[in-house]
C-alpha cells in the first residue's frame, strides 16, 4: 500500500491463499475448482523474488538492504515454471497460460503470429525461476497435481478461458478488498434474489393483464406469456421463442427466464439472467422496460458502450462495478460484448466469463448473429449449454436455422442437437398476428430511381417509414421530400443525435392529422418501437424485410371507415444495390413471388431462407476468420490471435471523429478543465462521434475539415460538414461550405 509501512501491507501468502480459495469457489460449479485453486495459489510466486520485494520497498521509500540487478521485474513466470519443474507434462502448459497471462492476458502457444509474446518461449527455461521459488513457503509449493479431468467432451480452450476468468476475477477482488475497502463494501451490497424478482414480476404482469384493453393482440400476448411460464418448468434445453413482432416477446421471455431460474435454483442452480441484444438502441429500450417493474430498479445492469456515466438512473457506481464481472441478477448487454468476451484474451474482458455459468441467456433478435462468425458463436453457446449449466433461449420473429447439419454438400457441426420451441404453434400464431400485407413496388423487380420513389411516398398521404440499404441513399432521398415533413435517420448521425431524433419521431407519430415521412437505414429495424401505417423497404434479406414489416401496424390498430385493415409494406428494388446485400436479396426475391407473397412472413419461409443463405455462403464462410481452427488441436491454441480476429463489428475501415452536435463542445471543454473526471467525460463524448470511412478521412483532414480538437487523440469534424438533420455530409453535398477551403495557393 503506497505510503504505508510494511507491517500494514498484505502478506503475500495471505493473498495467494485468498485468491486460491475464491477462484476455486468460482470454478466449482463447472468442475474446475482444483485447477483454479492451484493456479490461484501459484499465480504470484514471482513476487517472492528479491527484485520484486526491493521494488516494493523502494516504491514506498523503505530501506530493505537487498542487492538486485537493475531492470524490469517480471513476476508472472515463476508459477508456470513451478508446474514445469514438477514434471507435469501437458498440465504445466495449462498452468503457464493461466499464471503467465494473469496480467498480460492469454497468449498464443506458438510464435508464428505474435513472436516472443507467445507462451512457448516463456516456458523454455523453468530452471530460471528456481532461485525465486525457493523463497516461497513449502506449504504453498508442496501441492499435488489436479486429479480433476477436463469435463468429458468439453472444448478445452473454453475450459481454460473459464479457469482464467476465475483466477483474474479472484485476483482483482482480493486486491480490491485489501486496497480499497470502500469499493469492496459497495460491491458486496446485496442484489435482490431472483426469487424476489419473480414475485415482483408476477404481480406486475397480473396488474398489466387486468388493465390491458381487450384486443386480439393482447389476447395473443397473454397466451404467449402463459406458454412461456409453462415451458419454464421443463428441464434445461436450448429453447426458441418464435413470436412475430409485437407479440410481447420481451416480457414473455423474462417470465420464462425468471421462472426457469428459480425452478432450477437447487444445487448449482441458475444465479442470473443475461439478455444479449444486437443493438445499443434496443438495449436502452429493453433495460428501461425492466426498470419500470417495481422491485427491479436496482437489479438491472446495462453493459454497453453508449451508457453515459452521469445518468444516475441507469449507471450507479455499484452498477459500474457489476459491469466489470457481471455479478448482478439481471444483465442487459450487447452481442458484441457477450461473444467477444467469450473469445477474449485480456483480463478485463475475461473476468466476467465465470458468471455466465449457471445462467439463463436470452439472445434477442437471434437472426442478427453475423454469418461470418456463426460457427464459433453457436459453438460457444452449445458449450455453455452442455458443460456450464446455461439455458439459452433464441428469441426472434425470424428464427434462423442453427441445428447441427452433416449433409454431403453442407456441414454445420457446431449446430445444436435440438432446439425446443416454446410456442405451441408458431405457424398459427403468425397467421393470427398478421397485421401487414407485403406488396412489390414492381412485379418484375425492375429498379426504381430515387425521384420516382419520393413521388410514390408523397402520394401515400399517410405517415411513411422508408428503409434503404445505404446511408447515401437515405440522405439523397430525404432531400427529395418536403423538409418540414421529413425526418432522416442513419449512422452518419451521432448516437445522441439519433436518440433525440427517434424521440421526435415517436412524438410526431402521435399527431395523426399531420403525417410524417421517416427515411432511415436499417438501424430502426429489430426492436425499435415505432409504428407506421405504411413502410417501404429496399430489397434485402427476408429477415430484414420481416423486421421492417414489424414497424408497420405494430399494434394492429389501423382502421379505415371503422373497420380494421392491414398495414402495407412495399418492397422495392433500388437502382444501385451494395454488394453485401445482393446474395440475401437474391434469395428473398425467390420467396417474393406468386402466391407465396400472401404468407411471406410465415415461419416456414424463414427456414427456407436461412437454409439457402447458409448453404450458399458455405461452411467456411460461416467461420471466415478461422476461429475454430485457431482454438483446436493438441493444446496449441492461439488465444491472442483468435481474440484479435473475433470482432463482430469491423471498425478498422473507418476513423471515429467528434461532431459539433448538442453538448459535444461543452464536454470537450470540460475534458481539460476537469482532469479528475476524464473517464466519465470520455464515455459521454463517445455518444457525439461518428465513423468516417478511411478513404474519405485523409482528403478531409488534408483540407482541414478534420482537425485536432485540443484533447490528445480526439479529432473534430468541421461544423460545415455536420447537418442538423442529416448528420455528417461529404463536402460536395454540404449546404454551407467555406470557399476558402478550395482555394489553391502556390
Amino acid at each position: 500500500m503506497e505510503g504505508e509501512p510494511p507491517e500494514k501491507w498484505q502478506p503475500l501468502e495471505d493473498h495467494l491463499r485468498n485468491v486460491a480459495e475464491l477462484a476455486a469457489e468460482f470454478a466449482q460449479p463447472f468442475g474446475g475448482e482444483e485447477w483454479a485453486c492451484l493456479a490461484g495459489l501459484w499465480h504470484d510466486l514471482g513476487k517472492y523474488s528479491e527484485a520484486f520485494q526491493k521494488k516494493l520497498y523502494d516504491a514506498n521509500g523503505v530501506e530493505c538492504h537487498i542487492e538486485t540487478q537493475p531492470g524490469r521485474v517480471v513476476h508472472s513466470a515463476a508459477g508456470g515454471h513451478q508446474a514445469s519443474l514438477q514434471g507435469w507434462k501437458g498440465v504445466d502448459r495449462v498452468f503457464s497460460w493461466l499464471i503467465m497471462g494473469h496480467h498480460a492476458g492469454l497468449t498464443d502457444f506458438h510464435t508464428d503470429h505474435i513472436g516472443s509474446k507467445a507462451l512457448e518461449p516463456k516456458m523454455r527455461e523453468p530452471a530460471s525461476s528456481k532461485e525465486i521459488i525457493k523463497n516461497a513457503p513449502s506449504s504453498v509449493l508442496d501441492q499435488a497435481k489436479p486429479r480433476q479431468p477436463f469435463p468429458p467432451g468439453a472444448d478445452p480452450a473454453l475450459f481454460i478461458r473459464m479457469l482464467f476468468s476465475c483466477i483474474v476475477d479472484a485476483d482483482f477482488l482480493d486486491t480490491e478488498a485489501f486496497m480499497n475497502k470502500g469499493k469492496a463494501t459497495l460491491r458486496n451490497k446485496g442484489y435482490p434474489e431472483l426469487s424476489e424478482l419473480l414475485i415482483h414480476f408476477d404481480a406486475y404482469m397480473d396488474q398489466l393483464c387486468v388493465e390491458a384493453e381487450t384486443t386480439s393482440i393482447n389476447t395473443i400476448r397473454a397466451e404467449v406469456l402463459s406458454q412461456c411460464r409453462m415451458a419454464a418448468d421443463k428441464e434445461p434445453a436450448v429453447y426458441s421463442l418464435s413470436v412475430p413482432t409485437g407479440g410481447g416477446k420481451t416480457l414473455a421471455s423474462l417470465a420464462f427466464a425468471l421462472r426457469h431460474a428459480v425452478k432450477h435454483k437447487a444445487g448449482h442452480g441458475k444465479s442470473r439472467i443475461i439478455y444479449v441484444i444486437p443493438y445499443t438502441s434496443i438495449i436502452e429500450q429493453t433495460a428501461d422496460v425492466f426498470r419500470k417493474i417495481p422491485g427491479f430498479e436496482n437489479a438491472v445492469v446495462e453493459h454497453h458502450s453508449n451508457l453515459a456515466e452521469t445518468d444516475e438512473d441507469k449507471e450507479t457506481v455499484r452498477n459500474r462495478l457489476s459491469a466489470e464481472n457481471w455479478d448482478a441478477p439481471l444483465i442487459v448487454t450487447t452481442s458484441v460484448q457477450f461473444f467477444e468476451s467469450l473469445y477474449a484474451c485480456r483480463t478485463s474482458r475475461c473476468r466476467k466469463l465465470h458468471n455466465i455459468v449457471n445462467s439463463v441467456v436470452i439472445f434477442d433478435e437471434a437472426q442478427c448473429l453475423p454469418p461470418e462468425y456463426l460457427r464459433p458463436s453457436v459453438h460457444a453457446v452449445r458449450e455453455l449449454f452442455r458443460h456450464y449449466q446455461v439455458t439459452p433461449m433464441l428469441c426472434t420473429a425470424t428464427q434462423p436455422v442453427l441445428n447441427r447439419t452433416e449433409s454431403f454438400d453442407f456441414k454445420f457441426r457446431e449446430g445444436f442437437e435440438s432446439v425446443t420451441e416454446i410456442v405451441e404453434n408458431p405457424d398459427d400464431l403468425a397467421v393470427r398476428l398478421k397485421r401487414v400485407e407485403v406488396v412489390l413496388y414492381r412485379d418484375n423487380f425492375q429498379p426504381v430511381e430515387l425521384p420516382e420513389l419520393a413521388e410514390a411516398i408523397k402520394k401515400e398521404g399517410r405517415s411513411v417509414l422508408c428503409i434503404v440499404n445505404r446511408k447515401e441513399d437515405a440522405r439523397r432521398l430525404a432531400r427529395l421530400l418536403p423538409k418540414e415533413q421529413t425526418i432522416h435517420l442513419s449512422t452518419n448521425m451521432c448516437a445522441e443525435h439519433r436518440t433525440s431524433t427517434l424521440a421526435k419521431v415517436r412524438e410526431r407519430l402521435e399527431d395523426k392529422k399531420n403525417p410524417i415521412i421517416v427515411i432511415s437505414t436499417s438501424l430502426v429495424e429489430a426492436g425499435v418501437d415505432i409504428d407506421f401505417p405504411v413502410v417501404y423497404r429496399a430489397l434485402t434479406g427476408l429477415d430484414s424485410i420481416a423486421q421492417a414489416a414489424g414497424r408497420c401496424n405494430r399494434e394492429g390498430g389501423l382502421e379505415e371507415h371503422g373497420q380494421k385493415v392491414l398495414g402495407k409494406t412495399v418492397v422495392f428494388v433500388p437502382a444501385d444495390q451494395p454488394g453485401y446485400v445482393r446474395q440475401p436479396a437474391g434469395i428473398a426475391s425467390e420467396l417474393l413471388q406468386g402466391k407465396n407473397l400472401e404468407n411471406l412472413l410465415a415461419p416456414a419461409n424463414y427456414e427456407k431462407y436461412f437454409r439457402q443463405r447458409f448453404w450458399q455462403l458455405g461452411a467456411e464462410s460461416l467461420d471466415e476468420k478461422q476461429i475454430m481452427a485457431l482454438l483446436s488441436g493438441r493444446m496449441n491454441y492461439y488465444f491472442r490471435t483468435a481474440a484479435q480476429r473475433f470482432r463482430f463489428i469491423e471498425d478498422d475501415w473507418q476513423e471515429s471523429v467528434l461532431v459539433p452536435y448538442g453538448k459535444a463542445i461543452e464536454l470537450l471543454g470540460r475534458l481539460t478543465s476537469e482532469p479528475w473526471n476524464q473517464y466519465a467525460l470520455l464515455r459521454q463524448i463517445g455518444r457525439y462521434t461518428v465513423g468516417i470511412p478511411r478513404d474519405m478521412f485523409g482528403p478531409l483532414a488534408a483540407r482541414d475539415y478534420i482537425r485536432e480538437s485540443g484533447y490528445p487523440g480526439l479529432l473534430m469534424l468541421d461544423l460545415v460538414l455536420y447537418d442538423d438533420d442529416l448528420g455528417f455530409v461529404p463536402p460536395d453535398e454540404a449546404t454551407a461550405i467555406d470557399p476558402g477551403k478550395f482555394m489553391v495557393t502556390d
